[in-house]
């Protein structure tokens, strides 16, 4: 079974939402919050979305917003994204 969406760019968008909320991903790995696995998981939740334009606009928005946005609400990974951001 083949998983939907583009890893690529999924990866890119999970990344992307995580800096506009002030998460740095390296760091929380860095830090022992997020394994590997874990980050990886957040990807492939992504790619299972069918938001992509949305997230994409969402994006677009946040300029010059980093660290002071919180995820959209109809983002697959918004709560786990919440908790790993720091405080």
């Amino acid at each position: 079974m083949s998983m939907p969406g583009d890893t690529d760019l999924h990866f890119w968008l999970t990344r992307s939402v995580g800096r506009c909320i002030g998460l740095n991903f390296s760091a929380a790995m860095d830090e022992g919050r997020l394994s590997l696995d874990d980050y990886m998981g957040l990807v492939r939740a992504c790619r299972g979305c069918d938001k992509v334009e949305n997230c994409q606009t969402w994006l677009g928005c946040q300029r010059g917003a980093q660290g002071r946005s919180k995820p959209p609400a109809f983002c697959r990974n918004a709560r786990n994204l919440e908790a790993l951001r720091p405080h």
